[in-house]
């Protein structure tokens, strides 16, 4: 018999929605079933990833055609590295959680130049994987922003009116996109709650079998 492939589970959300949070709940739970979990994000830690978050942090200045190039790179390389990429972790049978993936791409750097072409630059990443299930944890601009100043340090998108256009653009992508297999998560004011309702999700797609890879 051949190996299974492992799930791939994106996590999206606007900034300051708790979704990185959630991510690492949701890893515990299934590593604690015997799963082996993978929990990675873009930008990656590898040197595109960390250029790239020097440019979202205003460390590197630089515009908006640039920083959409840049997430493609990154997601690209995340994808085919030989032994580490996501293809090869998913071939091994490793159950891969990503924080953000190509909605992030089409809602962020779409919202601010051309759509038709971020989704040219991200048509690679969508053939070669899409997600199985798409967790979008939902919360309000307001709530997110509250959020993000009490962190610090803010970056290139954190303001209420940005974070306003980006989730609305989220939804819109929804409806268009089928292929990413989104679920809406409300993020609730008890993180449990949150997560019950993620490992709800979770615990369906493996029992069904999965969506499977593009």
């Amino acid at each position: 018999m051949g190996l299974t492939k492992g799930k791939f589970i994106v996590f999206e959300g606007i900034d300051g929605c708790g979704k990185s949070t959630q991510m690492k709940m949701l890893g515990k739970y299934l590593a604690a079933q015997g799963r082996e979990v993978l929990l990675t994000r873009e930008p990656t830690e590898s040197p595109f990833g960390a250029t790239l978050r020097s440019c979202l942090t205003g460390r590197i200045r630089t515009d908006e055609h640039t920083i959409a190039a840049m997430f493609a790179a990154d997601r690209l390389d995340h994808i085919f590295q030989e032994e580490n990429g996501l293809l090869a972790k998913l071939n091994r049978g490793v159950t891969v959680l990503c924080d953000r993936y190509i909605l992030s791409s089409l809602a962020y750097n779409g919202g601010f130049v051309r759509e038709e072409w971020v989704r040219q630059l991200n048509a690679p990443a969508l053939a070669a994987l899409c997600p199985d299930l798409t967790l979008f944890i939902d919360a309000s601009p307001e709530e997110c922003m509250r959020r993000v100043l009490r962190r610090g340090e803010t970056e290139r998108y954190e303001t209420t009116e940005k974070l306003t256009r980006i989730r609305s653009r989220y939804f819109q992508l929804f409806d268009s996109m089928p292929e990413m297999h989104v679920s809406v998560v409300a993020s609730m004011e008890n993180k449990e709650d949150t997560q019950a309702q993620l490992r709800a999700l979770a615990d369906a797609l493996f029992a069904s079998g999965g969506n499977g890879h593009a």
